[in-house]
């Protein structure tokens, strides 16, 4: 069955190369992206039969992707879906598991055969899913240090990890600057990281951060 497909992902060499495998194959590449925002609008345009997205794209080159496939799901419920990850992301991936969705680690596609059949599979409603990333699925997390704060701990947090200072913090959440300081105290605190420059320490805080999850 020859399908219409989006691909998205930022490197241009491996789009160029899955374009080639699947137009081998009798598909037909309707849409390319190589972030997750245009990721998200070009799936929506064009209603494929299947949309292949990279996990790490920009502008985080975290989750990029599954962001965008949660974005995507959100506003059409049946999209077809395969992730290809170098790395296993558990973001977002246990909400997606399921009918007409597929991950894969991208050493996989060099076994074409199977390839083409886990795209076939998930185009038509089934799921595929990588040996490796069933083991992580499985596998029981290492409790997290970051498990430990609030909600608005783990917000102040993630605001750090995005570069911003204490008083873009504030202005970002309508909160003193105080207010603020005393929530990364706080953060500092329950990560067991030792008094020493707040500089230091909310790089280890943000790096265990990026870490968990």
């Amino acid at each position: 069955m020859s399908l219409r497909i989006v691909l998205a992902d930022d490197s241009v060499l491996l789009r160029e190369g899955l374009e080639l495998i699947l137009t081998d194959a009798g598909h037909r590449v309707v849409g390319r992206a190589a972030d997750g925002p245009s990721a998200i609008a070009t799936v929506l345009a064009e209603r494929p039969d299947l949309a292949i997205l990279d996990v790490r794209m920009p502008p985080s080159h975290r989750d990029e992707g599954m962001r965008a496939a949660a974005a995507i799901r959100a506003q059409w419920a049946a999209a077809p879906l395969l992730i290809l990850s170098q790395y296993v992301e558990r973001s977002y991936a246990r909400d997606l598991v399921g009918p007409a969705f597929g991950y894969l680690l991208k050493d996989r596609v060099s076994d074409i055969p199977a390839f083409l059949t886990a795209v076939q599979t998930v185009a038509t409603g089934g799921t595929v899913i990588d040996p490796q990333v069933v083991a992580q699925f499985l596998a029981s997390p290492a409790a997290s240090p970051v498990d430990a704060l609030t909600p608005r701990e783990r917000e102040v947090l993630g605001l750090m990890a995005q570069g911003l200072g204490n008083a873009a913090i504030a202005a970002r959440l309508v909160l003193t600057e105080g207010a603020i300081e005393k929530h990364t105290q706080r953060i500092f605190a329950k990560l067991a990281l030792d008094p020493g420059s707040d500089q230091h320490r909310r790089v280890v805080a943000v790096l265990a951060y990026l870490d968990q999850g």
